[in-house]
């Protein structure tokens, strides 16, 4: 299962930044969004626990200042993401030490948005030129969101 099906994915990618994806960036894109989601969730539970909390509060997630502007960029795009495949991904990844908020949850296909949002620009930066992402283009823009996530 992946978080968006192969047209919306395509989709997705070309009016974010114009570029060409295919069916075999879907796996890629849904290990991505799996993992930096999770690691937005794994940091809300540290605040969370350090604030006395037991469930995880939308202010408990690192939302950066790019990637709040991801997200409003990701609504201008008019694409609607599911959360029951969101919640379907998370399910597969070792559970958390906290339940997050139904507040949280409301708010995952937007977050989800806006970091698929900020991939597709991450690769217009590592080149402007790209049309199509390769493997190197990927590895790059993981990477950074590797160090900076």
């Amino acid at each position: 299962m992946t978080i968006m099906g192969i047209n919306q994915f395509e989709r997705f990618f070309r009016q974010a930044a114009s570029l060409d994806v295919d069916k075999s960036d879907l796996k890629r894109v849904s290990d991505f969004l799996n993992q930096k989601l999770y690691d937005l969730l794994i940091v809300g539970v540290a605040k969370a626990k350090a604030n006395g909390r037991d469930v995880i509060q939308v202010h408990d997630l690192p939302i950066t200042k790019g990637l709040q502007e991801s997200i409003h960029r990701f609504r201008g795009l008019e694409i609607a993401l599911e959360l029951e495949p969101i919640l379907a991904q998370l399910a597969t990844l070792p559970p958390l030490d906290l339940a997050y908020s139904d507040e949280v949850e409301a708010k995952l296909p937007e977050i989800v948005g806006g970091l698929t949002y900020a991939l597709a620009q991450s690769f217009k930066i590592i080149d402007p030129s790209v049309k199509n992402p390769v493997t190197e283009h990927w590895d790059r823009a993981i990477a950074l969101f590797d160090l900076l996530l």
